[in-house]
């Protein structure tokens, strides 16, 4: 071989690498052009609103020899045809996806006898509950298959739109996936004084919005490339019904809105732009009704909203993009540009007249961060909460019974997160260091986190002590709390200590 074949070789194979490698990044180009194209969904203007929207029963009770009302909850398999000759398998409270509406008083004595009658360990959690730390239903209350687990309690909170749901560590997002979910009631006596609509199913209707997708039949629990908020579906459904419409008779309606999905953030409003009055949040009424056209809640938070129809109109609950300041690559995987038509409102020719709305609601309840004791901060992020991961043999803090205390919650990380702390219902002082939106200024427990965001919320802890049993908080971005991004406390008497948590046998 010649001296002046051998560079001409080299030449040769140096161009078919630089062809082969520029190829190489051509189709990776084109391939990531084709996932973020593809990463969006809608369903606005396409929705044909055919299935009548179905509302969750009122849980029957039972009244005990010590005035304790008692409710029953079964945890089952099943199969339910979302879409007709397509039957899917499901789990549920009573019946074979979600689960009855519970309602309680103020000062009532409520028990539930919790029975799993699953394959695995869950667990019920009363969301946005005040209680024992022993009855919360997080993962340190396990209830094994074919066990019962009957916790009972005063009711000693306002009226307010709670949930419950699982909490089994590890498996959070694929319980409540499945369909294990249900709304809890609460009722007082200012609440019942004031001119709301309050008819249950008929001018009160609970919106339990989830996401879904499909495979076949079956549900697809799948998190697609890219989706580091967790599940993100393709659909929407209320109260377990694709497509829903709703026949309207009242002039004013009363929505409960619960996100319920697992992942998805909503920015609810209406298809025509109409104005809606915002009375309550997650844990009860506002000091004044808020006038608002459009209303963020991110996974595990609650909304009561008040909105008007005219006799005959139609209008369309509508979920548009998230205006959160994410950047461009974040907005579109984490479901930021998706756009969802989710419920029909079909108003009666004739409607029943409606007080107006009363212009106070009820006075401030909520700590307003003037008496904490304590600052505490908390930086999130995937990897975990101040930089640990959930340990379920570690309690991260003790707090005093009996004090307040300000906790300010910074996301540092590239992605969308929220904060849910177990038992108290807080007041949001300040985001990014300004005064909160209207929309966040009632009793809430869950609060949503953009990239590099920052709130302060005040909250009291009014016990009882417990220095064994912690409650939690974390990220309800459920596949997020899976991964780790939960801590737990406990309330003790002064000058106790924490204990020891107590066993677990997971799920």
């Amino acid at each position: 071989m010649s001296s002046n074949s051998r560079p001409r070789k080299w030449r040769r194979l140096l161009v078919v690498l630089v062809a082969f490698v520029t190829l190489l990044v051509l189709m990776i180009g084109a391939g990531v052009t084709w996932v973020y194209v593809e990463a969006t969904v809608s369903t606005v203007g396409s929705t044909r609103f055919v299935n009548e929207l179905a509302i969750p029963p009122l849980a029957p009770s039972r009244t005990e020899a010590d005035g304790t009302r008692t409710f029953e909850l079964d945890m089952r398999s099943g199969r339910k045809e979302f879409r007709p000759g397509q039957a899917t398998q499901t789990w549920g409270f009573n019946g074979d996806h979600l689960g009855p509406t519970l309602r309680a008083r103020r000062g009532e004595k409520v028990a539930v006898a919790v029975r799993n009658n699953l394959s695995e360990a869950s667990t019920v959690h009363w969301h946005g509950m005040h209680l024992p730390a022993a009855l919360d239903g997080g993962p340190h209350q396990m209830v094994q298959p074919g066990a019962i687990w009957t916790p009972n309690w005063t009711v000693d909170q306002p009226a307010a739109t709670l949930w419950y749901h699982p909490h089994p560590h590890g498996a959070t997002e694929t319980h409540v996936r499945r369909g294990l979910a249900g709304m809890f009631l609460l009722d007082d006596d200012v609440s019942a004084s004031l001119a709301l609509p309050d008819t249950y199913g008929v001018d009160d209707l609970p919106v339990i919005v989830q996401d879904v997708k499909f495979d076949g039949a079956a549900f697809d629990s799948s998190h697609a490339i890219f989706r580091d908020v967790g599940f993100l579906g393709d659909r929407t459904m209320v109260n377990g019904t694709l497509t829903p419409y709703r026949s309207i008779g009242d002039e004013l309606v009363r929505l409960r809105l619960l996100n319920a999905s697992t992942a998805r953030t909503y920015t609810f409003g209406f298809s025509d732009a109409r104005p809606f009055s915002l009375v309550a949040t997650d844990g009860g009424l506002m000091e004044h009704p808020i006038a608002l056209d459009r209303l963020r809640l991110s996974p595990g938070e609650r909304a009561e909203i008040v909105v008007q129809v005219r006799p005959g109109e139609r209008t369309v609950l509508r979920s548009s993009e998230l205006d959160a300041g994410l950047s461009f690559w974040t907005q579109r995987f984490s479901g930021g540009d998706d756009t969802f038509d989710i419920l029909e409102l079909r108003a009666a020719d004739t409607l029943r007249p409606s007080p107006d709305l009363p212009e106070t609601l009820v006075s401030p309840v909520a700590p307003d961060g003037t008496d904490s004791v304590r600052e505490r901060r908390f930086e999130v992020n995937l990897a975990g909460i101040n930089g640990t991961p959930m340990a379920m043999d570690r309690i991260d803090f003790t707090v005093t019974r009996g004090t307040a205390e300000t906790w300010v919650v910074h996301n540092n990380d590239g992605m969308p997160h929220n904060f849910h702390i177990h038992d108290v219902q807080f007041r949001v002082l300040a985001v990014d260091g300004d005064a909160p939106p209207a929309a966040l200024t009632g009793p809430k427990d869950t609060v949503f986190l953009p990239p590099d965001g920052t709130v302060r919320l005040a909250m009291r802890f009014d016990g009882p002590a417990d220095p064994n049993s912690p409650y939690m908080y974390h990220c309800h971005l459920l596949w997020h709390e899976d991964q780790g991004m939960m801590g737990q406390f406990v309330v003790v008497e002064p000058g106790v200590r924490a204990g020891t948590p107590p066993s677990h046998h997971g799920h």
